[in-house]
This record gives C-alpha cells, structure tokens and sequence, in this order.
C-alpha cells in the first residue's frame, strides 16, 4: 500500500518544478514583444491588418501583456464628417501606451505618428471628389494634432497626451 502511495507522490514532487517553470514562463512576456510590437506599429496596411486581427483576438496575445485600452480620439470627434477615423485611432493609443509602458516612447513616437496618418489616408482612399479631399484635410489636422500635442509619459508634473 506504501508503494502505491509513494509513486504518485514522488511523481507529483517530481514535476512540480516544471509546474513552476511553465506558471512562470505564463507570467513572462515572450522574448519576441519588441518584434511583434513593432510589426503592429507600421504604417502599411499589412501591419495594420495583423492588429485588427490581433485586436479582434486579444486572448491569443495575453502572454503578451500588451495595453488594448483607448479612448480612440481622445478629445476629438472619433468619426469626424462621418470619416471613420476611431480605429486608427485606437491603434495609434496602442503604440504609444505600450511603447510607453515599454519606456521607449520617444524613439517610436514619429514612426507611430506615421504609422496613424497612413491609417487615416487609407480611409480617405475610400471616397473621391471633394469627399476625398474633405477627409485627407481632415487627416492632416488629426495627424498633426498627434504630432504636436502627442507628448511622453508624464514628466515633472506634465500631463501626457496621447
């Protein structure tokens, strides 16, 4: 009766060290985050296809730990004249949080910034005539309301806007 007993509990002891190596690689984020953070940043449409996937799925990427908040255009109209801008939007806050919270915010910010107006003119790409030149204006202003007011994490009391 020992015996039975035994093996189970010597093979229970036994591979507790690997349960805490898998529970601790779970914790981890994979060595790859910087490569696939990056790959989701890009301003091609390939790049932002893989995020809208990525985000449509995020369970798939939690060993990832990446940041899926946003407030899309944060103070500004998410569809402005009915352009639909919210989800360049909320990829462009997917940069900066996590490139933020990375703490490599500032070297990242002008390609994320890129990254969102190409996002934007592909929008536009939908419409013609004055429509078309209605939205890329519209564009424009939201890309360089980012570049202007898009500032690093807070400093010194200084309020970060993303």
């Amino acid at each position: 009766m020992r015996r039975l007993l035994a093996l189970p509990l010597a093979a229970a002891i036994l591979a507790l060290p690997a349960a805490l190596l898998t529970a601790s690689q779970a914790v981890a984020a994979p060595a790859d985050k910087p490569q696939v953070l990056s790959n989701f940043t890009q301003g091609t449409a390939s790049s932002y296809n893989s995020w809208v996937a990525a985000r449509g799925n995020q369970g798939a990427w939690s060993a990832y730990g990446f940041d899926w908040s946003t407030d899309y255009c944060s103070t500004s109209p998410d569809n402005p004249f009915g352009f639909p801008f919210q989800t360049a939007c909320a990829r462009h806050d997917f940069g900066y949080r996590n490139y933020k919270a990375a703490g490599s915010f500032d070297a990242n910010k002008g390609r994320i910034d890129s990254a969102f107006y190409s996002d934007l003119k592909r929008v536009c790409s939908g419409y013609s005539g004055a429509t078309k030149v209605s939205c890329d204006a519209t564009a424009w202003t939201y890309y360089h309301a980012v570049d202007i007011f898009g500032v690093t994490p807070m400093v010194d009391g200084n309020k970060s806007v993303v």
